[in-house]
């Protein structure tokens, strides 16, 4: 039940942080390089914990910097 809880607190971390990168990027922020570092840690560290694969770390960190780009 407590690793359940860990792991949903993970994920739910994970998919906040890059809905908040999606949103500067639309918006054209200034704060999306500071969105985007906190984005990948928390990709990472749910890739590290085994929430997700780790090519599905790497897939998501690669189309979150494509947006960005895309957008620049």
């Amino acid at each position: 039940m407590r690793k359940k809880l860990y792991n949903d607190r993970r994920s739910r971390t994970m998919k906040d942080a890059v809905k908040t990168v999606k949103k500067s990027i639309s918006e054209k922020s200034k704060e999306t390089v500071k969105d985007m570092s906190a984005a990948y840690q928390a990709i990472d560290k749910a890739a590290k914990r085994g929430i997700i694969k780790k090519n599905a770390a790497a897939r998501k960190k690669s189309r979150l910097m494509k947006m960005a780009k895309k957008s620049a």
